[in-house]
């Protein structure tokens, strides 16, 4: 059995496209997962499970639109995988006194193209910066995440991926989690 974190994109964002954590739980329960968890409203779930990633986020997304009627991107990192975002964070191993509130991480759904890559690297935005690595986009920001134009839209628009983010914070508690 693997430990993932699964994290769902655009969901009880606005009141719009609503799924309570405690059916999502329910549902992945009752579907297959074990050790389910969820925390906060915006889509952060933990569980064990002997499927691969891919098969989970089709699965789980199938059952999201069977359910619930609309589509929402699912991605899946394994325990591991999540450890490595945590432990990686460029930002932090260069300065780790950085306010956590200035920190974010946009994850993908795909490893985007390197033509792409490298056209987005040429992009820069005062106060604010980002660094990819795989899949994973580190975001520093100067201000708040309500200021930058670093958002899931923007990443998508320029990688042709679908993305998500979530605060440091959210990052953490994750990982802890993922843990038990």
């Amino acid at each position: 059995m693997t430990t993932y974190i699964a994290i769902l994109r655009g969901i009880n964002v606005g009141g719009h496209r609503k799924i309570l954590m405690a059916d999502l739980k329910n549902l992945l329960t009752k579907n297959g997962c074990n050790n389910v968890v969820t925390y906060i409203q915006s889509g952060n779930v933990v569980f064990s499970s002997g499927k691969s990633a891919k098969e989970l986020e089709e699965h789980i997304s199938n059952l999201i639109k069977t359910n619930y009627g609309f589509d929402v991107p699912v991605m899946l990192r394994s325990q591991k995988e999540w450890k490595d975002v945590f432990e990686c964070n460029p930002y932090l191993l260069k300065d780790n006194s950085i306010p956590i509130d200035q920190l974010y991480v946009t994850f993908l759904g795909e490893t985007p193209v390197k033509e792409r890559l490298a056209e987005i690297t040429e992009i820069s935005f005062p106060n604010d910066d980002f660094k990819i690595i795989g899949t994973t986009v580190y975001i520093l920001l100067g201000k708040k995440y309500s200021d930058t134009k670093l958002t899931n839209s923007f990443f998508e628009s320029k990688l042709k991926v679908a993305a998500t983010s979530r605060n440091w914070k959210t990052v953490t508690k994750l990982l802890e989690l993922s843990k038990v």
